[in-house]
């Protein structure tokens, strides 16, 4: 089942959430780069949520943010 990509800013906490589902506390995470977060599925390791700390500070400075990931995007199927 394709799942839509859902984007989340928390203004207070300055981080932009990435993601195919809700986050759960059972999920593994692992820092990719500095302040990039990736959130885990614990029996496949698929990526399921990013967190981006600091974001408004990184896109304040005009500089293009690269993310460690592959990305493939595709519209919905029609009908």
């Amino acid at each position: 089942m394709d799942t839509s990509l859902t984007v989340e800013y928390d203004k207070a906490a300055d981080i932009l959430y990435l993601g195919k589902t809700k986050p759960y506390p059972e999920q593994d995470s692992e820092e990719l780069d500095y302040g990039v977060v990736a959130r885990l599925n614990p029996q496949t390791h698929d990526l399921e949520n990013l967190e981006i700390l600091f974001f408004s500070s990184r896109v304040a400075k005009g500089e293009t943010l690269h993310l460690p990931v592959t990305a493939e995007f595709h519209l919905p199927k029609a009908g």
